[in-house]
């Protein structure tokens, strides 16, 4: 499995008046848990871009545990699920730095749709064949 790990601190203007982050910052750090996979394993939004294709989200998830609060520190995993179809599918967990308590999960489908003509791709895109094959997902026939 391919996984990237980041660790953040929750600001000010994450929170509520209560302190409690706002539900809606979660999708926001699944957000920025794909983008730091992105850069980590050579798949960043722009690598996407400069291939002619976009990546539009076109489901996501989230499923609240626990919550986080103004000063908390944060753990994100991201972790792409390997799938046979022409789409990208990840798997997310956050954690209170802290003590390693589960505080949400979620999962994103994004598709791949051609840059120019907005056309769905349902065929995978050969340059994402390649970074399969570079990231050792393709089984050999």
């Amino acid at each position: 499995m391919l996984t990237c790990i980041i660790e953040f601190k929750i600001k000010f203007n994450e929170v509520d008046v209560l302190g409690i982050v706002w539900h809606g910052h979660y999708i926001r750090y699944f957000e920025d848990g794909r983008e730091a996979f992105g850069d980590k394993h050579g798949l960043a939004y722009m690598d996407i871009y400069h291939q002619g294709y976009t990546a539009p989200i076109v489901n996501i998830h989230c499923d609240y545990k626990k919550s986080l609060v103004y000063g908390d520190s944060a753990i994100l995993e991201t972790t792409y699920i390997d799938n046979p179809a022409a789409k990208l599918v990840f798997k997310y967990k956050l954690y209170r730095a802290s003590n390693k308590e589960v505080i949400a999960e979620g999962m994103s489908v994004q598709v791949f749709l051609d840059r120019n003509t907005k056309q769905l791709q349902l065929i995978t895109p050969d340059f994402f064949m390649d970074w399969k094959s570079r990231q050792s997902l393709l089984s050999s026939k």
